[in-house]
Formats: C-alpha cells, structure tokens, sequence
C-alpha cells in the first residue's frame, strides 16, 4: 500500500474518509490568538486557516512518528490543500448522509469507543487516551462519525452492488494474477538457547574472557542436548532470551521474516530437519541454539468471512478511487464551495493510482 506522505497525494484518494487522522475533525474548534481567516465555504461548509494547519501538524507528526519520514517545508503548502480538501469533501458527504445511515453509524461508532473503553486496562487509563487527544469523549465520538458517515456515503453513492458482490470477491480470490495477494510463505516453528555475548541494555559487546566463557558454556549445553537431555528444559535454565525463556524458547517464522543480521539463524532453522539440534549458530545477539519442531510448507489463505471482507474492501476501495476524480467536482459545484485563499485553494486531484497495484487487507479494516 502506497504511504501516507507521496509525489502524488498526502492520503490515498479512496481511503481518505476512512484512513485520515480523526484529530483532522475536530481541529476546526482549536482557538487561536492571531487572525483566523476563512479557507473554504459552502453550503454548510465553513473551515478556518486554523483547521488545515492544525490537520497538517498531527499528519506531520504521525508521518515522522511511523514512517520516519519528514514532510519538507517545500511541501506543506500541497500537502494543506490536500487536507483542506478532504475536510470540505467530509462535510459534504455528511450532510448527504439518510437519517437511517445516521442513526446506524452513531451506533457503530458507540460500540467500536464501548469496545476500546473495555479493553483498555482500566478507565483511569481510557480516559487518559482521551485526554491524550485534547478533546472530549464527545467530540471524539464526533469526530469518528463524521469520517464514517462520509465512508458510507462515499459507498452508498460511487460503489454499485455488482462490483462488490459475493461473485466478485470469490472472483478476484481465486483469479491465479491475484495468487500472490494470498501466499502464505515456508514457516518454522523452532525452540532456541541463546548465550549473549552482549549486553542486551547497551548492546555492547561483553569483554573477550566473558565471551569465550559464554562459547564454552554453549558447547556444553549443545552437547547435553546432542546426548538427549530435555531440550525445553534447557531452554528454561540457559537462555539468555527473556522474551521465549517461560514459552520453552519457541518461536515462529516466515522465510526472510527477520531482521537484519539474522540471516544465520533464518537459513539454519530452514535447513534443519524436525526435532534436529543444530550446531552454535552466531547471530549480533551471541551464540544460538536451534531445534526444528515444525516446519510448514507453502499454502494459500483460506477463503473465509476475513478474506472476503478484505475483498471487499479492497474493491470497493478500487471503485471509489476510479471515480473519485469526476465525483469531487460535481459536489463541490453542488454545494457552491470557494476557496478564498489561493495559497490553501486545492490543486485538481492527479489519476488515482494509490490501491491499483496493492494487496487487499486480509480481513476488515479497524
């Protein structure tokens, strides 16, 4: 999936009433010392400076924060007229929501807070992800709404039925060009022994005596292993590993899913044969310790009701984004939206290519 900040679009297009940070919503009511000039306006539109530059602050931050990847100055001008868009466009679609689709979303975005509410640790620690916001619960369940409302809309108007039926979805999950959207690689299931020659606080390498003497410890564990002794056992009173130590050191993986400097241990856990120990494997950690307990051939997701919802997300993102480009416009004349401000005056939306070449999310979105 394309990231958040690109040549093309701050947001995919077809995403961005679902996808856009909900502290976009509700920056409008931030109050401000210096002179707060209107940016857009409308048929019940109204949106201050303040809103787009509010907007633009948390996407930078959540950008930097995820991608560590910096806006540049010289693109903050674009990237405000995107949000600015987005905004009028969610004010749009709200007020071309049903009162019935209204009154259903408020309901599921009261579950999906209830649902967040219960699985925080505790409601002291709810109420402190609110106030991390500096809004409201209130305006946070507003602020929610109002994107999902424009997503329902979005679907309701631009998505007929047959492009997302059951047909469809079946379709696309069995077409053999979507083959790779559903491959579920090699993966092992191994138990290790690790023996730092580090300091897992400051990563810094022990002294030369202290390394040798945890090498020799290592061959000793490995030949008490080699001789029968319970390997889970061993794994419960060597390994340096906390993390696997209490799950007898099992851990689970796909080929090339670990990182870098690991390619040791990857390639000797895939060559290994079930329940055989390996000889000392060094990786930046120390020395390792490796038994195969399960080795699973390549395969395909299964099709159930996460993989076609995923689907369906998938293409009905695909259908919002073909018609994204000639839908923009109509409303904004229908609605009578301005941009007083040429600096914030949005730009024509470019050819959307953002999901066209990206896998679907296997299972529904959040």
């Amino acid at each position: 999936m394309m990231t958040r900040f690109s040549g093309l679009r701050l947001f995919t297009v077809a995403a961005f009433c679902l996808f856009a940070p909900v502290v976009a919503a509700f920056a409008q009511g931030a109050a401000s010392l210096f002179p707060d000039p209107i940016v857009a306006t409308g048929k019940g539109i109204e949106i201050k400076r303040s809103a787009v530059e509010n907007a633009f602050y948390t996407e930078k931050t959540l950008v930097l924060q995820q991608q560590n990847v910096a806006i540049p100055d010289s693109e903050r001008r674009r990237v405000e007229s995107d949000i600015l868009l987005h905004l009028v466009v969610d004010k749009i679609l709200v007020q071309r929501a049903t009162a019935e689709e209204k009154t259903k979303t408020q309901d599921e975005v009261n579950k999906y807070l209830d649902d967040l509410r219960k699985a925080a640790p505790s409601e002291t620690i709810f109420q402190q992800q609110i106030a991390a916001t500096g809004n409201t619960l209130d305006q946070v369940k507003s602020a929610y709404l109002e994107k999902k409302l424009a997503r329902v809309v979005l679907t309701r108007e631009l998505v007929p039925s047959n492009a997302v039926s059951d047909a469809a979805v079946k379709q696309f999950y069995e077409d053999p060009n979507n083959a790779t959207n559903f491959a579920v690689p090699e993966v092992v299931r191994v138990s290790h022994i690790l023996l730092c020659t580090i300091d897992l606080e400051t990563r810094r390498p022990f002294p030369a005596d202290k390394q040798k003497e945890k090498e020799k410890l290592a061959r000793d564990i490995l030949a008490r292993a080699e001789k029968g002794e319970d390997f889970a056992a061993l794994v419960r009173q060597y390994s340096d590993d906390i993390g696997t130590r209490d799950k007898d050191g099992e851990h689970t993986f796909a080929r090339h899913g670990l990182g870098p400097g690991m390619n040791g241990f990857e390639v000797t856990s895939f060559s290994l044969k079930t329940n055989q120990i390996s000889d000392l494997v060094e990786t930046p950690y120390g020395y390792e310790i490796i038994k195969l307990l399960e080795k699973r051939p390549p395969s395909k997701v299964p099709f159930d009701d996460n993989v076609a919802a995923g689907i369906k997300e998938y293409l009905t993102n695909q259908e919002i984004n073909r018609q994204l480009p000639a839908y923009i416009p109509k409303i904004e004349a229908e609605y009578s939206v301005k941009f007083p401000d040429t600096n914030y005056s949005p730009t024509p939306l470019l050819s959307p290519v953002a999901l066209t070449n990206s896998a679907p999310p296997i299972g529904p979105g959040p």
